[in-house]
């Protein structure tokens, strides 16, 4: 599988040991930066992993920040990814599953390079069921992309 993978500073060093991993388990992996643990920011790699994935570069996503949470917002403004932040496996397959999610965010901070590994190989051996109750969940969220995709956004 192709695998479009980002990290800011605080998830290089895990982003480094998981596309060595991914590597090893036969994956291709597309590495999107950061190649450093200076300082930078986010929502550039959230941004390049999620037009990858929006635009057929790459099968799936992987984002690694310190805590996720950044990477994950900045990832879900692109319409079409569904990005979402997992610290148990059940999440990770279950995203796919049910939520047809194309981006795994973890945490650098928080998770360590054996879960990660855990996470990112149950996440890539799920498949999307395409139940319906699924499908009519996910065309609610892509209304509401359309909907509310091009107003400004309030509190930055």
């Amino acid at each position: 599988m192709e695998i479009a993978m980002g990290a800011d500073h605080a998830g290089f060093v895990l982003k480094q040991d998981l596309a060595e991993f991914l590597r090893e388990s036969g994956h291709a992996v597309m590495d999107l930066g950061t190649f450093s643990t200076a300082p930078v920011d986010y929502p550039d790699y959230s941004e390049a992993v999620g037009l990858a994935v929006r635009d057929g570069r790459a099968t799936r996503g992987i984002l690694i920040c310190g805590s996720g949470v950044g990477a994950t917002v900045a990832a879900n403004k692109i319409p079409g990814i569904r990005a979402c932040l997992c610290h148990d496996t059940f999440s990770a397959h279950q995203g796919v599953e049910d939520d047809n999610m194309n981006v795994l965010v973890l945490g650098g901070r928080v998770i360590g390079a054996f879960l990660a590994r855990d996470l990112a190989t149950a996440y890539l051996a799920a498949e999307f069921s395409g139940k319906e109750r699924h499908r009519r969940r996910l065309e609610k969220i892509r209304v509401m992309e359309e909907k509310y995709g091009n107003r400004k956004e309030f509190g930055a």
